[in-house]
């Protein structure tokens, strides 16, 4: 195996367990100040998430926007299969003498389903909104300036993300209505805010491959994964 296909396994195995990685974690929350200009509120599962679309970027850019789809669509099932495992788990029932019994464990691992569920929804919805408005700008500037598709596209489908996860948990009881308004400018900004920090990385990143790998494309024309899902939509959408 060559460097080119280790290095994209590796990239799929981290866009795969960060994905993962949200959903089991989403419950438990904190607080971070910093410089101590503002206060952000949110779920540990927000973390791991920007990673995600630091991955697929980078993967898109590198092998094209197939290899990039089949690392989403593989990160979707794995979000499935990982659900499946925790409801048996938590459907039979512990020993006397286990460390965990089931009410710890529901607590814990009991909202799993409607985390997935509410997770891939929005996620999908996010794509969708973010396929037009990346092309729209990529339309604009005739395939230049990939940081402003990039960041412009990545603003409004995190605002629909962000809105849409917080919706369908909080109608499933997984949080209080009156955490929504909080949660969803906490985590909004936060994720903002990675987005305009990850795109040196992938820069970067790219900068430093050059010389190692061959490139699918060059940085300013190579194709997205977001093409390809627009291409499958319909023309009217």
């Amino acid at each position: 195996m060559n460097f080119k296909d280790r290095l994209y396994l590796i990239l799929a195995g981290i866009f795969i367990a960060s994905l993962v990685s949200c959903n089991l974690v989403f419950q438990k929350f904190f607080t971070w100040t910093p410089f101590g200009i503002y206060t952000f509120e949110i779920s540990v599962g927000i973390l791991p998430y920007p990673i995600t679309f630091l991955v697929t970027d980078l993967i898109s850019e590198l092998y094209g926007k197939k290899k990039a789809d089949h690392v989403v669509i593989a990160g979707l099932f794995a979000s499935v299969f990982v659900m499946g495992i925790i409801l048996i788990a938590d459907a039979v029932p512990s020993t006397i003498w286990s460390p965990i019994n089931d009410d710890i464990f529901h607590k814990v691992f009991g909202l799993q389903g409607a985390a997935v569920f509410a997770s891939m929804v929005a996620y999908l919805t996010a794509q969708f909104i973010d396929v037009r408005i990346f092309h729209f700008w990529k339309r604009l500037t005739k395939g230049k300036h990939l940081w402003l598709r990039n960041n412009g596209s990545t603003i409004v489908s995190q605002l629909v993300d962000t809105a849409a996860v917080l919706i369908l948990l909080c109608f499933a009881g997984a949080i209080e209505w009156n955490r929504f308004l909080p949660l969803l400018e906490n985590g909004f900004l936060f994720k903002v805010i990675v987005a305009f920090l990850d795109t040196p990385v992938v820069y970067g990143v790219i900068y430093l491959l050059k010389g190692k790998i061959d490139i699918a494309c060059l940085l300013y024309t190579s194709p997205s994964p977001r093409d390809g899902l627009l291409s499958r939509m319909p023309s009217s959408a």
